[in-house]
């Protein structure tokens, strides 16, 4: 399995940016935490820009939350930059601006949990690590399960496995889990999978079982008409003008009925990407500002 593998990995890898030799392990965890729950191609373009502009934790930390989430733009789940913002104040204050190299400080970073954690491991330090994404997870059940889809929470016999099966060296952990990652990613997809050209067809249990269906289907969840995108309404338009918007004129710009519009808002707020200031609602600024200074972040 391994050498069918990692030669497939070899030719079929995509040149992704944070691929390329001597990205560093700040621009790595960049990448991981955009990665949440965000496709690929959508992350490049925003990574790229992010680093141009805060290269560094410490350019990060300085940076207003306000310039946070308007860099983040539309990658979704805007909780997200405030966090990796804390986690670039975090490495500032406890490890002098580098990302740490072990799991157990690793884990103690705001925004950073057991897959992210691995993951750094694995592809900023190359250390040895067992990296279970959604990909990986979904090739290992057909390989060896026989099964569509692995169970809808990780398990411990799941991780077991996973262990047994990635190389003892760091260098080769690595591959071998980027290349994994990328089987699940391009051939062993979870619909329509590419068997045909698959590097470990031959040894696949759902293959020879016919590709059975057995598990349970799994509906993708609608984003219209939710309070996601209800959010993602409020905070497009305050990304738009720094100074705020009165309520009145909030609710117009957001196209949102009232009903919609209230608890989205008010949700925004208790997560701290939006503040009402004097009766205006803008995004979130640095503890102590004025509601003038929102016009003036830069």
């Amino acid at each position: 399995m391994l050498k069918n593998l990692l030669s497939w990995y070899d030719g079929a890898a995509r040149p992704l940016p944070w691929r390329a030799p001597g990205t560093s392990p700040w621009a790595i965890l960049v990448c991981e935490v955009m990665s949440q729950q965000t496709p690929v191609a959508r992350v490049a373009p925003a990574w790229r820009a992010w680093l141009e502009r805060w290269p560094t934790p410490a350019d990060l930390a300085a940076a207003a939350p306000a310039d946070v989430l308007i860099m983040w733009g539309r990658l979704g789940y805007p909780r997200r930059a405030l966090r990796l913002r804390e986690c670039a104040i975090a490495l500032v204050e406890r490890h002098g601006g580098q990302v740490p190299r072990t799991r157990e400080d690793l884990l103690a970073l705001p925004g950073i949990g057991p897959y992210t954690a691995d993951a750094l491991l694995a592809f900023a330090f190359q250390r040895r690590s067992v990296v279970l994404d959604t990909n990986i997870r979904r090739v290992l059940a057909r390989v060896y399960d026989g099964v569509a889809l692995p169970p809808a929470h990780q398990t411990v016999r799941e991780r077991t496995r996973a262990d047994a099966l990635v190389p003892s060296d760091g260098p080769g952990a690595a591959r071998w889990n980027a290349a994994l990652m990328e089987l699940g990613a391009l051939v062993c997809t979870a619909r329509e999978p590419a068997c045909a050209i698959c590097p470990l067809r031959a040894e696949c249990r759902w293959l020879a079982a016919g590709k059975p269906q057995n598990a349970a289907p799994r509906t993708t969840q609608k984003f219209t008409g939710t309070q996601r995108e209800a959010r993602g309404k409020i905070m497009a338009v305050l990304r738009e003008h720094r100074g705020g918007y009165t309520r009145p004129d909030l609710l117009r710009a957001s196209h949102l009925s009232e009903k919609r519009f209230v608890p989205a808002l008010a949700s925004l707020i208790e997560d701290g990407l939006a503040q009402e200031v004097a009766g205006r609602y803008h995004l979130p600024i640095a503890a102590g500002a004025s509601a003038g200074a929102v016009q003036n972040v830069s």
